[in-house]
Order: C-alpha cells, then structure tokens, then sequence
C-alpha cells in the first residue's frame, strides 16, 4: 500500500507577513493545504477594539485582501483547502467577505467557522469565581478588553470531516492549523498522544513561516536569495513523521540545524509542552537530513492533555509613547544618553508644576552604542548613534507634554542632533496581558459550515500536569577540559534562537557535533546564564535537555521588562537574545581546535 503524503504549506507566521507566500505555495508548491497564523496577543486586542466600532470587524483583513484574494481560483481549481485563524473576534465576519469575495470570483467555497473561544461575555462570573491570574496569583484586572481560550485542532478536523473547503478560526493554539488536517486526513483518535503530539510539532514548526527554511538562522550567510526565500511545506506521514521542504526553485534553506533551531523556538520545557489536544514530550526527535532541502522529523512523543485550556485576556494599563532622535558626530553615545536624561528631567519638573505624578516606567537605550548588551558591550566611540527613550504614564496629559518636549532637542542641546522623522511620537494606549486557567467543561467548542451549528466533544484531560513546565530536566554527562584550553565564543560550537512567552524567554543552543554537548553542559550552566545575562534577566533561568537534537533549552524568568506589550525595551521579543548568548566565551581543549578544525 502506498503511504499517503498531506502536504501542507505554511503561508503566514504572522499579522503583515509577505505577501508572496500564498502564490508561491499554490502556483509552485503543489500543497494539498494552505495554513495560516496570524494571532498574537496585541493582535487580539486591536481586533477587539475594530470590532467595538464596527460589528463588521474584527478579523486579520490581510486574509481576505491579499491572502485569498491573490490564489482563490487556484485554490479551487486544484482543491486545495484552507484553515485559518484569522478569524480572531469575529470569526463570522472574516466567512462573511471570503463568501462575498468568492462569489465576486465567480468560485464555490465551502466556509466553516469554529467558536466557542470567546470568554469576555464571562468575565464579571469569573473574577467573582475567584479566578486569578495563572503566573502571579494576582486577581484579574477590572477591565478586559479581550480573553480568548487557546482552543485545540479538534473542531478545525470535525468542520474539516463536514465537507469545509476553508475553515476559519478565531484563537486557537498556533500549531492546530496543521493538526486539525492531519487528523481529518489519517484519522488519528483522539487518545493518539503520540500521533497528536507529531502533528502538533510539524504544526509549530510551519507557524512562523520562513523560520522553518532560513529565516533567523544563525549561520545567516549560508542561506541564499533572502528576496525569494522559500516558505515551509511539511510533508506528512499517518505515522506522525513528516519532511519540511519548501517549493522547488526558491531561495533559503531547510537543513538539520534551520528545523531545530525552529522546534525549540518559544519553547518551554521541551519535555512537557502543553497544548489542548495533547501534553508534547519533544525531546527524543530526531531531526535528519535525507535529501538537500529535504529534512525528516520524527521521535515525537504525547500523553494525555491537561483538564484546562489557557485564556489570554489583554487589559488597558496607562499610556506608552517612545522617542528616537539620531545624534551624530564626537561621542555621539554619550550625547544621546545625556539627551534622553535631559528630555526625562524637564518633563518631571513640568510634572510637578502641573501636579502630574512621575511616570510609571522609563527606559532609555543608545541604539549603535550595544547598551542592549549591558556589560558586554564592546567600547569604542561611535559617531552615529540613535536615542530611544520609551515612556509609561497613568494620563495620557502627561504624556502628550512629553511628545511636545523631543522636538527641543534639535536646538538645545547636543550637536548633530536630527529627527528621525514622522513628527511628534504618538502617545498610546498601554495593553498588557494577562493568563488565568479555565476548565474545559466550562467552555462549548463549535463549528458552523452552511448555517448549521454543531458542537465538538472535547476529552477533557487528564491529571493536571501543568506543573511538570517546572521540572528542570536531570543533566547528561558533562566533560571538565583537561589541560591546555582556548576560549572560543559559544557560536563557534553552536547554533542558537531565541523568543518569547509573556515576560519569559527561551533560547535553544544546539550543539554544532554531538561530541560538543557534553562541554557546553559543563559551562553553560543556568547560574553562568544568569550572570552572563544578568541586566536583562531579573527571575531564575532553567534548563532543559533535549538529547535528541544534542540541545539545551534555556527558560529565562522575568527576562523582558514585563514582556511584549508591556515592556518599554527596544527588544521586547527576545530576539536578540540568541545573538547575546552566542558570544559566551567557552573554554575549549587546545587539541580540539585541529580535531573539529576550529578556529
């Protein structure tokens, strides 16, 4: 019997990603599936407030304008069907243009949409229930602008087993987009932890488009043709394995190293990933390459999901409003930060006077001058620098005065100073966000496919395991140098990406060679991590083994100025951290450097 293959095409990882992916997997791709993700936490509360103006709202509108409007003949001439999230809060919105761009396209779709996400209408019930935030146990904030449970791939596959040719979705876990069609596709049960658990991986390894096929990927010079990079098509097996390719033809690379710097992107403990359908233990995959631009993945193990699903909800807090000013010429660093001092201690002075109270946070930082890099920052002037000063306040007043009082410092102060213009900063709402558990029971997972509603069944878990994302891995063997040493920096031994999950970060380090695993243990310790990072890291750091990538997995607490939408840095998506880490100095054998050819 010949294996059947499901190809799926990953063509967004974001809200504003290219808009070339879809044509490129479509016309070049040959993708039974087209999936999208376009939801992060910000994004919710934006579609909120579009939606709190317009009933009609509410949705990632990139999905109807440019996504579907540039392929939906192809899609329907070659049968390919779609699932996507971009149904944010108003799921039924985002059917309603596709089914009136369809029908403008002279083209038949099938369009379901899942619901049952949407947790604000109960709000009031829960905060009186006691519920509190999941990370600090504070209670819930007053006011909520948007709390959406992070539903699973079960009502997408159900939809999907109706007959839906487009299945459009508000929250859900990133990576169900790609489960739910496996599980249509091969039929795989709902206790299949280890079949779900693969789907799920090849489901996060797609989520964030090009980082699967290049992008972001430490050895930047070897991936060629940025400007045509391939996006990711998965090629998966009813075994749970799959191949990460990309289209024939096109730019970037899929190598061993590109897909697990992408599977331990975001990641928390590797051995305990929690998502609805299935708690994830990634750390015996095995990541091999089979063929150029052809990598296999397999080796993923599950077990039975949590009883609860995770809510996000996003809450005002203030206003934010951040300045960048070039400062050119002789010391320009310590010009920029003598300038944003000054903007800082006028503004408070007029503060005072009008009985404003002082902000609530500020941040500056001297873009050129490494100040993202605390004491390792290497020293020398430099004679082109960029202030940025970030801002937090409880009135939007305040900060208004402090919009007005950047333009100054053209004419006041440092010499070579210029605008980067755009006018006056924009004084913004501050959203933040928060996270609370909900069981299962309490919320009703639906699809609707022409005007019928059904419901989903969903199993609701078993023990509660949320616990085990603490659980700091038992260490392999670790190999003490003997004799003569060099140091070398990390990269060298090393790949490495960094992310994001509220105020945590992750950085993945994945050795080059398997024999250099057990001397990056040995020296990248969580306490050698901490102090390293220790400007930017205010909690503890853990760290995890994945032995089957020869990997760590670092899970830094407390590490991005309250994370995402609420933090003032210039790098609030630990995006640079990987790039930090990179530069550790690693005390290798001297006999090393002609053995591995380091140099």
């Amino acid at each position: 019997m010949i294996d059947k293959i499901v190809r799926i095409g990953g063509a967004s990882g974001f809200w504003g990603d290219s808009s070339v992916a879809c044509a490129q997997l479509v016309r070049r791709g040959q993708v039974d599936y087209l999936v999208f993700d376009y939801l992060a936490e910000l994004t919710m509360s934006i579609l909120s407030a579009a939606r709190a103006k317009s009933p009609d709202a509410g949705y990632a509108t990139d999905f109807i304008d440019v996504a579907m409007k540039s392929v939906l003949k192809d899609i329907a001439a070659k049968g390919i069907k779609v699932v996507s999230n971009a149904g944010g809060v108003n799921p039924a919105g985002c059917a309603a243009a596709l089914a009136k761009l369809a029908e403008e396209a002279g083209v038949r779709l099938r369009i379901a949409i899942v619901e049952g996400d949407d947790v604000l209408p109960r709000m009031a019930e829960l905060r009186a229930a006691g519920v509190r935030e999941m990370y600090s146990g504070a209670e819930l904030p007053p006011k909520i602008l948007s709390a959406n449970a992070y539903l699973g791939a079960l009502p997408i596959a159900r939809a999907l087993d109706a007959g839906a040719d487009v299945v459009i979705t508000g929250r859900c876990v990133d990576s169900a987009v790609a489960l739910g069609p496996l599980i249509h596709e091969f039929g795989w049960r709902e206790d299949d932890y280890d079949r779900l658990a693969a789907g799920s991986l090849a489901g996060h390894i797609a989520e964030c488009g090009c980082q699967a096929t290049g992008g972001l990927f430490t050895d930047w010079e070897a991936v060629p043709r940025w400007d045509d990079i391939g996006y990711p098509i998965l090629e998966c097996h009813a075994d749970g394995s799959f191949v990460v390719t990309k289209a024939p033809g096109t730019g970037g690379l899929v190598s061993r190293a590109v897909v697990a710097e992408q599977m331990l992107y975001e990641m928390g403990d590797p051995g305990a990933y929690l998502l609805p359908d299935v708690a994830c233990d990634f750390t015996g995959v095995q990541i091999e390459e089979i063929a150029p631009e052809r990598v296999r993945v397999s080796g993923a193990r599950g077990r039975a999901p949590t009883p609860t699903y995770k809510v996000c909800a996003t809450y005002p807090d203030g206003y934010r409003c951040t300045a960048i000013l070039n400062i050119i010429g002789i010391a320009a660093a310590q010009k920029a930060r003598r300038t944003a001092e000054a903007i800082l201690a006028r503004t408070r002075a007029i503060f005072r006077e009008l009985g404003l109270p002082d902000y609530s946070a500020s941040r500056i930082e001297v873009l050129g001058a490494e100040s993202v890099y605390g004491p390792h920052a290497r020293t020398g002037a430099t004679r082109e620098a960029v202030m940025r000063l970030a801002v937090a306040h409880a009135k939007r007043e305040a900060l208004e005065i402090f919009s007005r009082e950047i333009a100054p410092a053209g004419t006041s102060w440092s010499p070579g100073t210029t605008g980067m213009g755009g006018g006056r900063p924009k004084v913004a709402p501050a959203v933040k966000p928060c996270f609370f558990l909900l069981e299962k029971s309490q919320l009703q997972a639906s699809f609707t496919l022409a005007g019928a509603r059904e419901e989903v069944a969903v199993p609701l878990g078993g023990a509660d395991t949320v616990q085990a994302q603490t659980r700091a891995a038992a260490a392999g063997a670790t190999l003490a140098p003997q004799g003569a040493t060099q140091l070398l920096p990390l990269v060298r031994l090393a790949w490495g990406r960094s992310g994001d999950k509220g105020d945590t970060a992750n950085i993945g380090i994945i050795a080059r060679r398997p024999e250099y695993l057990p001397l990056l243990r040995a020296q990248l310790t969580p306490y050698a991590v901490k102090q390293y990072l220790a400007h930017l890291v205010q909690g503890k750091i853990e760290r995890y083994e994945v032995p089957g990538i020869h990997a760590l997995n670092f899970l830094l607490f407390e590490a991005l100025g309250g994370g995402g939408m609420a933090s003032l840095r210039v790098d609030p998506l630990a995006k640079g951290y990987a790039q930090m880490l990179l530069d550790f100095p690693v005390a290798v054998p001297e006999d090393w450097l002609k053995r591995y050819a380091l140099r």
